[in-house]
């Protein structure tokens, strides 16, 4: 018997589909769990309907309440492993034929077999990433790695250019929105209408790629106007310019309508016709084969439970209302408020903003971990279940105790001042920790510290900052304000 092959809405490119019958399902109480961005259900509703029509006559679509409503008495389905704990566990139930994972440049077996040789729990993402380069060749030479060297990551730091507003760059390629498109919006505004769904944030127009052809479009326009300049402003903000260099490619790679080597592939084309330099053609390749796979094998390496457990620091406050809401215009400090615009207008911010901004601002006022982790997944339009408890709970809130960071990534005033154009708009001085302008981030890291000194205090990289909180002349009266602020 032919079997039918399931495709979930995180597998809709080529590389998912081996030319038999195909079925897809919308399952509208995947939107109405939590209150999903509506871009984000947009963009997930907009790349199946759109891989339907691209299927033909192979494919059949049904609208349900629930998966299992589908499921139920179907005996002829196969899937590609799901990339998530909850659709394993159905279908698993359901007894599915289940192939191997696809959409990842390490297979599942191959991280166990490297896994073997490295315990995931004290080795990190370089080790990995310098284990895929060998096997892969990618951006290899005679063995040994093209330019001498494996991490040019210390050459991408360089501050915003001084006295610009943007980096000057080409607008990035946008999709046109279709019929698809339009049909998507009207269904999204009957459910939440009924009450069936709840969105927040801001509704399109669609930025990102709802097709593989979009997808390629949107990576020929970065290869060639922006991986210049990425490995250069890598980590660099803008408050004019919200996407800088960086390729827009996480959501397409996402939703499997890109796969991540086709990614590689192109920009080390770029790199070999000397058009893009190596620290950034590097730079993008260890975002996708190193830490991209590298979070997705640590996704079911730390187990199902991984965030509800991971609370080291004891971070219990709830996300407040301008987050839960994305209301920019409630926050007062410019940097945080810029950024939740961009969540609100977009669904999207770049790395930075996301783990030195936003993370930050939740590490340091010590919020609840297992809901901020979900409010990722909800808010961007490429948050997965797989991708965020590493990067949210685990690397931004330190929740795991530094199973994923040997330090948190806590950091005052001074780090986003320096790497960004926000605090020059600013109320807040990110030179002063004490009275009406303290910088919130400035006053908040060493409260931070001081919060969670017990706790923290035999990590060895933090020695340095410790010992500054132990000469802080105003440490009591920096304490007593953070307290009263906001409720922190």
């Amino acid at each position: 018997m032919e079997r039918t092959r399931l495709l979930f809405a995180d597998q809709l490119g080529p590389h998912f589909d081996d030319g038999g019958p195909i079925l897809i399902v919308e399952a509208d109480s995947v939107l109405a769990r939590r209150p999903y961005h509506r871009q984000k259900a947009h963009l997930i509703r907009s790349a199946m309907r759109h891989r339907a029509r691209e299927l033909g006559d192979r494919v059949e679509v049904v609208r349900a309440e629930r998966y299992r409503d589908v499921l139920e008495g179907r005996d002829d389905l196969q899937v590609i492993a799901p990339t998530s704990y909850g659709l394993r566990h159905l279908v698993a139930e359901f007894d599915l034929d289940v192939l191997p994972s696809r959409g990842f440049v390490t297979s599942e077996a191959d991280f166990a077999e490297w896994a073997e040789r490295h315990d995931p729990d004290r080795a990190r993402m370089e080790d990995f990433y310098r284990a895929v380069r060998d096997r892969t060749g990618i951006l290899m030479k005679s063995g040994k790695p093209v330019g001498g060297r494996y991490n040019f990551d210390h050459d991408n730091r360089d501050t915003p250019p001084k006295g610009k507003r943007t980096l000057e760059l080409p607008e990035p390629w946008w999709p046109e929105e279709d019929d698809i498109d339009d049909e998507v919006r009207a269904d999204l505004d009957r459910m939440e209408a009924d009450g069936r769904a709840h969105f927040v944030g801001s509704d399109g127009p669609r930025r990102f790629a709802a097709t593989h052809d979009e997808a390629h479009e949107m990576l020929d326009d970065f290869a060639v106007n922006r991986l210049p300049l990425f490995g250069q402003y890598e980590d660099a903000m803008l408050e004019d310019d919200w996407s800088m260099a960086h390729s827009l490619l996480s959501p397409a790679m996402n939703l499997g309508v890109l796969d991540p080597l086709e990614v590689v592939e192109r920009v080390s084309e770029e790199y070999r016709a000397g058009r893009a330099p190596l620290r950034s053609v590097e730079g993008i390749t260890r975002q996708i084969i190193g830490w991209r796979d590298w979070v997705w094998h640590l996704y079911w390496h730390f187990g199902e439970d991984y965030t509800r457990q991971s609370n080291a620091l004891n971070a219990t406050r709830k996300l407040p209302k301008a987050w839960r809401e994305l209301d920019p215009d409630s926050v007062k400090e410019n940097c945080l408020s810029h950024v939740l615009r961009g969540v609100h207008d977009r669904g999207w911010t770049h790395h930075i903003p996301r783990l030195m901004v936003l993370g930050n601002w939740a590490l340091q006022r010590g919020y609840d971990p297992r809901e901020t982790t979900e409010w990722f997944i909800d808010s961007f339009v490429d948050g997965t279940p797989w991708v965020m408890p590493a990067n949210v709970a685990g690397m931004a809130l330190h929740g795991d105790g530094g199973r994923m960071a040997t330090k948190p990534y806590a950091a005052g005033g001074a780090y986003i001042n320096r790497m960004s154009d926000y605090c020059g708009g600013c109320r807040f001085d990110p030179k002063v920790r004490l009275g009406e302008n303290a910088c919130p981030y400035t006053a908040g890291y060493w409260a931070f510290l001081d919060r969670n000194e017990e706790r923290l205090r035999g990590n060895p990289r933090l020695n340095q900052p410790f010992a500054g909180l132990s000469r802080l002349s105003d440490r009591e009266a920096v304490v007593e304000q953070e307290s009263h602020r906001r409720g922190i």
